[in-house]
C-alpha cells in the first residue's frame, strides 16, 4: 500500500473558481501536497491520459471535456491515500455522493464531477508520471 495519491482539480472546477475551496478540503483532510501545476491538457494529452477508456462510448465526449479548460494535477501524500482520497471525493454521481465530499459540494453532473482520483496504488503512480518528473516531486 503506498501513501501518495494523484488528483486533478477538473475544467468544471476550475473555470467556477473552485480550485482554492477544493484544495483546502483536501488540506484539511490530512493530505499534503508533494507535487502541484497548473496545466491546460491538448486533445492528445488528454487522450494519451485517459487512454484506458479509450473503446468505452463517453471517451471522445470526455477527452474534448478535459482539454477545454485548465486543470490542477497534484501528488498527495496521506497514510492509505488512495482510498481515504476516494472516500473524499464521494461518488462519481454528484447526487450520489455522500455529504461533505468534494463532489457533493462541488460537482455538477456525472461528467463534470470536479475531480479525478487514482483508483489504485499502481495507477496513483502512473497518473503521477505523466504529470510530474522527479525534479517536481518533494
Amino acid at each position: 500500500m503506498s501513501n501518495r495519491t494523484f488528483t486533478m482539480i477538473k475544467p468544471d472546477a476550475t473555470k467556477k473558481g473552485y480550485t482554492g475551496a477544493i484544495l483546502d478540503q483536501i488540506i484539511k483532510a490530512g493530505f499534503s501536497v508533494k507535487a502541484m501545476k497548473w496545466i491546460k491538457l491538448s486533445t492528445e494529452q488528454a487522450g494519451q491520459f485517459y487512454e484506458v477508456h479509450k473503446e468505452r462510448p463517453f471517451y471522445p465526449e470526455l477527452v474534448e471535456f478535459m482539454s477545454s479548460g485548465p486543470i490542477v494535477a497534484a501528488i498527495l501524500e496521506k497514510d492509505n491515500a488512495v482510498a481515504d482520497f476516494r472516500t473524499l471525493i464521494g461518488a462519481t454521481n454528484p447526487a450520489q455522493a455522500e455529504e461533505g465530499t468534494i463532489r457533493k459540494n462541488f460537482a455538477a453532473s456525472i461528467g463534470e464531477n470536479a475531480v479525478h482520483g487514482s483508483d489504485s496504488d499502481e495507477n496513483a503512480q502512473i497518473e503521477g508520471n505523466f504529470f510530474f518528473s522527479a525534479l517536481e516531486r518533494f
